[in-house]
């Protein structure tokens, strides 16, 4: 499955390109709870929701004093910017 151009918004792609990306990105997606993903990475690691509006990713003891940090991000920017700003870490 091919994805739209990366300059696309994230709203304009369907669900199972979004899954494709993610997986292309290594997440691992939750089998109970399909709307939840999990992306492991050297320094960091996080949890990712696939909300109705947005993406919610939620760094785990990332912050200061190891606590988590939770961030949202509209479907209306491109999967590009998605992808800088959530694979880029905290």
């Amino acid at each position: 499955m091919s994805l739209l151009p990366s300059e696309t918004p994230l709203y304009n792609h369907s669900l199972p390109q979004i899954e494709q990306w993610l997986k292309d990105q290594g997440c691992q997606q939750d089998e109970t709870q399909l709307h939840c993903w999990y992306i492991l990475r050297p320094n960091w690691e996080a949890e990712l929701w696939l909300d109705i509006e947005q993406i919610t990713v939620r760094y785990t003891q990332s912050g200061e004093n190891r606590q988590d940090i939770q961030r949202s991000f509209k479907y209306s920017l491109s999967r590009e910017d998605i992808e800088q700003a959530v694979f880029s870490g905290p």
